[in-house]
């Protein structure tokens, strides 16, 4: 699997990368305009990401923005469905508001709340069709 990190914070990044590390090739983008030319060079090099994970508080470029312009640049090159990479926000605001405007706005694939638990995030990791139930790891 091909994962993609958009977290701006160094210590949050470090942890999600290390807890996705087991599940394959993880990069990490500082904030959105990062992620989003990363998620570009990937679709350009022919090798798309599977999974993104969207830090929602971010500066300059939010995790908000920034998947509105990822489901852009998918929709540009033909890309829908099943096709499409799963997207999970993750953020310390366990509010309704922000986790639907992810949803409804951005279409989202799944959320979860810092700090991020090992066990939730292996649980979304097989939610979403990208590991295995019970898959070790992580």
């Amino acid at each position: 699997m091909r994962i993609l990190i958009a977290e701006d914070d160094f210590v949050s990044r470090a942890v999600l990368q290390e807890m996705l590390a087991p599940f394959g090739v993880c990069h990490s983008a500082v904030d959105g305009r990062e992620a989003v030319a990363a998620f570009a060079a990937a679709l350009d090099r022919g090798e798309p990401y599977d999974l993104v994970c969207l830090d929602i508080m971010m500066p300059g470029l939010d995790g908000q923005e920034a998947l509105r312009e990822i489901r852009r640049l998918e929709a540009q090159r033909g890309i829908g469905g099943r096709a499409l990479v799963k997207v999970v926000m993750t953020t310390a605001l366990d509010d309704a508001k922000n986790i639907m405007q992810a949803f409804m706005q951005g279409h989202c694939e799944g959320y979860l709340v810092k700090p991020i638990d090992r066990k939730r995030l292996r649980d979304e990791l097989a939610r979403l069709g990208l590991i295995p139930p019970g898959a070790a790891g992580g």
